[in-house]
């Protein structure tokens, strides 16, 4: 099978959880058992608290379909914040 990939765009916001939630949701109904999305962050070069808070709510809706968001493409800056913030376990880098 392939891999379910959810493309966000270079600023992620809060507001913009309930349309990506959907997009996750269909994607993980669509695929019977995955249970794992890769996130492509590529674009998010500038992250910041809100971008932080708005993957992190994209995990907890993954989480409640029984799923989950491993994040593809992470820029350093992103991994940096990550990794600060204590939310790489929370969402983890592909490699």
């Amino acid at each position: 099978m392939d891999a379910l990939v959810l493309v966000v765009g270079a600023s992620v916001r809060p507001a913009d959880v309930p349309l990506l939630a959907d997009r996750l949701g269909a994607l993980l109904r669509e695929s019977g058992d995955a249970g794992e999305v890769l996130c492509d962050v590529a674009a998010i070069t500038e992250p910041d608290g809100a971008t932080l808070d708005a993957l992190a709510r994209l995990q907890l809706a993954a989480q409640r379909l029984d799923g989950r968001i491993k994040l593809r493409g992470a820029h350093r800056r992103l991994r940096g914040l990550l990794i600060l913030t204590g939310l790489s376990e929370v969402l983890p880098v592909a490699e």
